[in-house]
């Protein structure tokens, strides 16, 4: 099937913030099912999700993509503020919003992932046995499993930087900044070769987002652990994993996967960012458009 679809703006709220958001809508069907997606770590709606939603909504099913507090179009300070805890927040509130949609059939719900919420999802589907599916791409899997990703000497300075900033905060001070992305060895939260590239590719031209986040993300992160609630996923959930990925360790998606009772993975030759454009996406997002009607039952 192949529908025409429109989009419209919305926004709920999330802990007395207002979050902002799409929904993607096909024509000529009553109360599709629905995919709920946000994406990875510092990044906003804007930086290559539209594409799939684009293709979801094609194949009939609704698309609600979200912004997290303190990015993009929400509200919400310090900007670019990376939190397991309130991301899940967000995602809970964006799951309550959406079944309050008169558009869509709140029996079927998705979620959908990719990188940083590609753990977030994992955690959400545990919470909730009545979804529907969960795509899981390039998905952050375990906080502790990144150390071997890191730059040797980096993590000493992102530490160091991590404190700065926690202390900042109890003091009530201003954030101590580090940039999301970097070039090899240099102090970000993302420095592995191929980051500094596949990143900037996502960006859009036009946007107002900045490079930064307060480094309090160095602990959140790496204490961060979606795998240790994958044995209580009950509805389907298809990983795909790049082979080649720099950033997430693929022994740690496939630790994860065998943590899961009904689960696929789709595995594909290719780097972290490689998914989002070109061969790679189109590889993904058939896959992952197949899995999601199968599942919805559109």
């Amino acid at each position: 099937m192949l529908a025409g679809w429109s989009r419209s703006s919305l926004e709920f709220i999330s802990n007395g913030l207002r979050c902002a958001a799409w929904l993607y809508l096909p024509e000529a069907i009553a109360r599709p099912p629905v995919v709920l997606m946000a994406h990875g770590f510092g990044a906003e709606r804007t930086f290559g999700l539209e594409p799939f939603a684009e293709r979801f909504a094609q194949a009939g099913l609704a698309a609600f993509v979200f912004d997290y507090r303190c990015f993009g179009d929400s509200e919400g300070q310090p900007r670019n503020l990376v939190s397991p805890r309130r991301h899940l927040q967000d995602w809970e509130a964006a799951l309550s919003y959406v079944k309050g949609l008169t558009e869509i059939d709140a029996s079927r719900i998705a979620l959908w992932g990719t990188s940083f919420s590609g753990g977030h999802v994992i955690v959400i589907a545990a919470r909730h046995p009545e979804l529907s599916a969960v795509v899981a791409q390039v998905p952050f899997a375990d906080g502790l499993a990144l150390l071997r990703s890191f730059p040797l000497g980096t993590m000493p300075r992102l530490v160091v930087a991590a404190l700065r900033d926690v202390i900042r905060s109890a003091m009530r001070g201003p954030p101590f900044m580090i940039p999301i992305v970097g070039p090899p060895d240099s102090l970000a939260m993302m420095s592995m070769p191929g980051c500094w590239e596949g990143y900037q590719s996502l960006i859009p031209k036009q946007t107002s987002w900045r490079n930064a986040c307060p480094a309090r993300a160095v602990f959140t992160t790496l204490l961060y652990r979606p795998t240790s609630h994958a044995t209580r996923v009950r509805c389907p959930a298809l990983f795909v994993m790049a082979e080649r990925d720099q950033v997430i360790p693929s022994w740690s998606v496939t630790k994860e996967l065998k943590r899961l009772s009904n689960a696929q993975l789709l595995a594909l030759n290719c780097t972290h960012f490689d998914l989002y454009q070109g061969r790679g996406f189109e590889r993904a997002v058939t896959v992952e458009q197949d899995f999601l009607v199968r599942h919805l039952r559109c």
